[in-house]
């Protein structure tokens, strides 16, 4: 789709005189308003650019470090460029980050958000399904990716990382992990509202403070509110109240910090959002398969609805989606002495959402899933990091658990009439560390494991008990990984990183397979069937060198090159039968290899040209399966002007572009 927010870029552009740092991705350019001399266009004017770079600091590895020392490709933005660049959600972030391509399907509805980097990641979201790139906000995991809050307004920073994190990060993040770090309260005096308006009636605007109330005290606060039309109109259904696509959402975040000394502080996070919108945009398969079974029967939704937009169902409970969810996170920080320190981080979340799909595209009841589903969640990690002379380390405790549900009712298949309901509860528990040593001052050396123990208890009721069956299984497992760092004379740092990474098994997500296992003597009750079994665990390991920092007095780049092994990868494939979509998994070894660039080049006079580029080849060893949502070229190229003002202040010019390349949508 053509970018929204053209009107929204202007309207920011004059804003920006009055909130406006400059910064650069993965890198912030060094202006400080009260020194001239470092401003990037009087910098230029002088000869003198060795400061219009400032490397950006990242807890990538639960420990600040410099971007260009961690031995890991990742990506940062700072909450200045999410601004500059009007990124509102994780969709705008999957745009400028090399081999990293996030959409938003999951069940026709306008909350999800579903990231695949290099290869890996997760289309489906009912809750026996898990996915491969994790998304954590102030350190704390999302479990599931629908109805959270995606909100990025007035973030500190996000933090991209590529490859399997299985050591420090854990669960779910075999293809990477997104690190959402929210600004600290009394990290800044500040407050700001900000206005946005733009095509498609979208407007909206947030307000945000953040005050030292005293010397202990600080509190930090941001209201966010969004409005788009929809795209097109259910055309069978004139009393429909939203359109398709159509989207509203209020987000609200509030944290507290108590600091009595130096080396104890205690902070609390809280958070929500409501959304209410109306069914994405759906091109059905009676558009793409003509001839041939049920869909030989001559439908189309483009004879109904000419504007590609526009559904044609006729099923009002199909038209809505809604989504909202809570949370609250407890972070306590003690420096126990100048050497050590320990953290105690617990949460809470809940989320839920409705929605469905309509699959057949046209007003009879045939192919209809309105459905409903919810999400507990609740972690603990308590981590003991340190010092010591050349020595460092980070180790940790680590407990989640949740339970959630998925619930169809009622469901439309080929004309008959039934429910579907699947529940799962996951108990998660692992120990790691990670140590690193310093072999002289231009190398260093660091190594890590991480066991993890995890248990699933799923179940699947059809048709109100007529199919009732539940199965549970549990894994362990250890990863770890190996990297060495080394920093040259000219600021750059070469790295060369072994990492592994480890997820769960899956249950199959729709097994209506089981309906070929009814045992009719036991009316209710069917016998355990080999269709609803979990997969076997996933195991990946990833060969990766890279080369990044200041080449040059006006280029900042990194450069990074990749070899990952994946073991028992499950593809979702759904298949049709007489009760519904089968969806089961196919198990794939998957080989990806490629190259990634991310480069800021400082031409003088305040222009800045920002660029990014890279490449993948998935390899499947099955004849039939492909690398679903993965394009082979992600690019991207930002060149940007930062002016001046007489009298302090500065504005900028940015012009943005993103390609992805083709790619498959499913699996096979």
């Amino acid at each position: 789709m053509i970018r929204r927010d053209l009107l929204a870029l202007a309207c920011a552009a004059a804003l920006v005189p009055f909130c406006f740092a400059s910064s650069a991705r993965g890198q912030e350019e060094q202006t400080p308003a009260d020194d001239p001399a470092t401003d990037p266009a009087v910098a230029a004017e002088e000869g003198d650019v060795e400061e219009v770079f400032e490397e950006i600091t990242v807890t990538a590895k639960k420990r600040e470090e410099s971007i260009y020392e961690v031995p890991v490709a990742i990506t940062a933005f700072t909450g200045e460029e999410l601004q500059r660049q009007n990124i509102t959600d994780l969709i705008d972030i999957g745009k400028f980050v090399p081999n990293l391509n996030v959409t938003g399907f999951s069940a026709g509805h306008t909350s999800s958000a579903n990231p695949f980097i290099r290869g890996i990641g997760l289309q489906d979201h009912l809750i026996t399904t898990d996915p491969g790139v994790s998304v954590y906000v102030d350190g704390v995991y999302l479990g599931r990716q629908v109805g959270q809050n995606w909100n990025l307004a007035n973030i500190e920073r996000v933090e991209v990382l590529r490859g399997p994190q299985g050591t420090l990060y854990g669960r779910n993040s075999i293809g990477g992990a997104i690190n959402i770090i929210t600004r600290a309260p009394g990290s800044e005096e500040t407050s700001r509202f900000t206005l946005e308006a733009g095509s498609r009636g979208r407007w909206g605007g947030n307000l945000y403070t953040n005050q030292r109330l005293t010397d202990t005290w600080s509190v930090s606060a941001t209201g966010a509110y969004t409005r788009r039309d929809g795209l097109g109109e259910f055309v069978n259904l004139p009393n429909a109240d939203v359109e398709v696509g159509e989207l509203e959402e209020i987000a609200t975040r509030v944290g507290v910090r108590w600091a009595p000394s130096d080396r104890f502080s205690l902070l609390i996070n809280a958070d929500a959002n409501q959304g209410d919108g109306g069914l994405r945009p759906y091109r059905t398969l009676i558009d793409e398969v003509p001839n041939g079974g049920v869909y030989g029967a001559g439908y189309r939704n483009s004879d109904t609805a000419r504007n590609p937009y526009d559904n044609n169902t006729g099923q009002i409970d199909q038209t809505r989606v809604t989504n909202e969810a809570e949370g609250f996170a407890i972070t306590a920080d003690w420096a126990v002495s100048d050497h050590l320190a320990v953290k105690l981080l617990v949460s809470d979340r809940h989320s839920e959402y409705e929605s469905g799909l309509d699959d057949d595209g046209f007003a009879d009841n045939f192919l209809a899933f309105p459905e409903t589903g919810f999400a507990d969640q609740t972690s603990v990690e308590l981590q003991l990091n340190g010092e010591y002379g050349n020595f460092d380390f980070v180790t940790g405790l680590y407990y989640f658990e949740e339970d959630g549900e998925n619930d169809q009712r009622p469901t439309v298949f080929l004309g008959g009439l039934g429910t579907f309901n699947l529940s799962q509860q996951v108990e998660s528990k692992a120990i790691f560390a990670n140590l690193g040593y310093r072999l002289s001052e231009r190398m260093r050396i660091s190594g890590g494991l991480r066991f993890t123990q995890d248990d699933k208890d799923a179940a699947v009721n059809i048709n109100d008990g007529l199919i009732d069956t539940g199965a549970q299984d549990d894994w362990s497992e250890t990863s770890g990984e190996l990297a060495l760092t080394y920093s040259f004379d000219n600021g750059m740092n070469l790295y060369g990183a072994i990492q592994s990474g480890y997820q769960s098994g899956q249950f199959p997500a729709r097994p209506y397979c089981l309906f070929g296992s009814l045992d009719f003597s036991q009316p209710g009750n069917v016998s355990q069937p080999n269709c609803f079994v979990a997969s076997d665990p996933i195991t990946a390991i990833n060969y990766e060198f890279g080369f990044k920092g200041q080449a040059a007095d006006n280029l900042l780049m990194s450069v990074a090159l990749f070899y990952t092994t994946y073991s028992d990868l499950p593809y979702q494939v759904s298949t049709t039968s007489g009760a519904g979509f089968d969806t089961r998994n196919i198990i794939v070894d998957q080989n990806s290899w490629g190259a990634e660039w991310e480069g800021t080049w400082y031409a003088g006079g305040g222009f800045y040209l920002h660029s990014s580029l890279g490449y993948i080849n998935a390899d499947i060893d099955d004849p039939v399966a492909v690398a679903p949502l993965t394009p082979e070229l992600t690019a991207s190229l930002s060149p940007e002007l930062i002016l001046s003002l007489d009298g302090g202040g500065k504005t900028s010019f940015r012009v943005d572009y993103s390609y992805r390349d083709e790619m498959y949508g499913e699996p096979t």
